[in-house]
């Protein structure tokens, strides 16, 4: 006799559901990748292909997601290798495609919980006062470092300090994941995601009613800022650089291409709505980075550094943007301790509800294809995960939380995307995947959408990763930009990545042979 499967979590109402996608999707990104690649690409000229990306890329897949997760979810699965195979059946290698959809989420997870555990520390430091005294860039960036634990100074003697935050992100990330999708998930956002929105607001009105600092400097303001960075440089069009920035940017702020959109909706009954659900969790994104993102770090810069530095300031790399010059410009003004918390919980809040999503996929994948319960199955992921973060918080200074990104939020992120587009447009059947994406719409797509979906958004795929092939493939591999002496840490990171990688994949066949066993006994 086959195994009793136990009740799988559901969402409890549509309202958590579309905060819980929104909430994945905000991020760290929106604050302080956005801004610097939109100054650092052309400015207003960066978001012409930024909104194609967003029209032909970004919500075609999100659309694409949230149909793949809620049809995979009356299968019983709630993870890629499933909901791929439910796709295709004949195919019994597709399952291990979808490996990506655990291994991508997986490999964010591990250097994504440290850089949010600084978030909550510093918004602990700007309560205290800890840094709201430093003002220069130079003391704020050793101050940073010594956090981090590459540098023992005047700040910090240890990466203790880092670590214990660490260990308390990491805690929370856990206890969140353990009461479920409606317990944990669902609560976390609906009540996080206005919180950030609200933070979000303060900030941006006390950006623009930033005075001039210096009388001497009129040219140095808010409205020069945004001047900066949305006046539009058409010459940056014409650089296969910029669109594929921007196609890349739209993936990151969405969080499709990971695998955790069809984990979420893989929660969702038949009849939801995937329409409407998934544009509105989309709109709430770019109302986030767009308006928000937009419209707090670089103007506010502006004001305080002036035409020539805020350009060094927007490619320094959003570290430095977030934990150095922000913090430097809401030292400058009154009440820093207050604004700068406003700031750093701000992120925090964009940082967990990411990351609790990033968890999602793998802890579903022991639930659904093993059948074990929630506490044992976030107690595996729990001590897996905490092994795996090591490398990305004591080797930070070697390369290997920059490996990490790459491999798992930025290469197989397009691979991912670019599979699930084939499956669910040419193989799914685009009349038949149409039909789906129906079901219990509160609205009907565009017409257009169809042809984009089948043609238009798979060719866009096939561009940015034939073009990422002949320009960058050969250099990475090799490690050509890579220091002699990370060359070791590097190497031994891909070593590991792969070993994660195939780890998962022999659970997949362990997964389906008891399946197959289940069926026959």
């Amino acid at each position: 006799m086959m195994a009793q499967k136990k009740k799988r979590d559901s969402w409890g109402s549509r309202l958590g559901i579309i905060m819980a996608v929104a909430g994945s999707a905000i991020g760290l990104g929106n604050f302080l990748r956005f801004p610097a690649k939109a100054a650092a690409n052309g400015g207003g000229a960066f978001m012409i292909p930024y909104f194609i990306s967003l029209l032909l890329l970004g919500i075609p897949l999100m659309w694409i997601e949230w149909t793949l997760g809620r049809y995979g979810g009356g299968f019983e699965h709630g993870t890629a290798p499933g909901i791929f195979h439910s796709l295709w059946q004949k195919n019994r290698f597709i399952k291990y495609f979808g490996v990506i959809g655990i291994f991508g989420p997986l490999v964010i997870f591990i250097y994504y919980i440290f850089i949010e555990s600084w978030t909550l520390a510093y918004s602990f430091f700007a309560l205290t006062g800890r840094y709201t005294t430093l003002l220069d860039q130079h003391s704020l960036r050793s101050f940073l470092i010594g956090f981090q634990g590459l540098e023992k100074n005047q700040y910090f003697n240890s990466i203790g300090t880092a670590y214990t935050f660490f260990l308390i992100t990491f805690l929370l990330n856990v206890w969140v994941i353990f009461y479920g999708i409606k317990g944990g998930i669902e609560k976390l956002c609906k009540w996080a995601m206005p919180l950030l929105f609200i933070f979000g607001l303060v900030l941006m009105i006390r950006v623009f009613t930033l005075g001039v600092p210096d009388l001497s400097r009129p040219g140095w303001n808010v409205s020069a800022g945004f001047g900066f960075l949305w006046n539009p440089d058409f010459s940056a069009l014409k650089s296969a650089k910029v669109w594929l920035e921007a196609a890349g940017q739209i993936f990151f702020t969405l969080s499709v291409g990971i695998g955790v959109i069809l984990t979420y909706a893989s929660y969702l009954k038949k009849a939801d709505d995937v329409v409407l659900s998934g544009l509105t969790a989309s709109v709430t994104n770019e109302v986030a980075e767009v308006i928000l993102g937009a419209s707090i770090i670089i103007p506010a810069a502006f004001v305080f550094f002036g035409p020539v530095d805020i350009k060094l300031i927007a490619q320094s790399g959003v570290f430095n943007l977030g934990f150095v010059t922000m913090p430097l410009v809401l030292n400058k003004l009154p009440w820093p301790q207050l604004f700068g918390f406003f700031w750093f919980f701000l992120l925090f809040l964009a940082g967990i509800t990411s990351s609790v999503s990033l968890a999602q996929p793998a802890v579903a994948f022991l639930e659904d294809e093993f059948n074990i319960n929630r506490k044992r199955a976030v107690s595996i992921f729990g001590i897996v995960s905490f092994i795996l973060c090591q490398p990305a918080i004591f080797f930070l200074g070697r390369g290997v939380v920059d490996e990490l990104d790459f491999w798992g939020g930025t290469f197989f992120l397009v691979v991912f995307a670019t599979i699930e587009t084939i499956l669910f447009a040419w193989v799914f059947g685009m009349d038949k995947a149409w039909e789906e994406i129906h079901q219990g719409a509160d609205m009907a797509i565009p017409k257009v959408y169809k042809f984009i979906i089948k043609y238009i958004t798979p060719l866009f795929l096939f561009i940015i990763l034939g073009m990422w092939f002949a320009q960058e493939w050969l250099p990475i591999i090799m490690m050509k930009n890579v220091s002699g002496v990370n060359k070791p840490f590097i190497f031994c990171t891909r070593l590991g990545l792969l070993l994660v990688f195939i780890i998962l994949a022999v659970l997949v066949k362990i997964a389906w042979r008891r399946r197959k066993l289940n069926r026959g006994g």
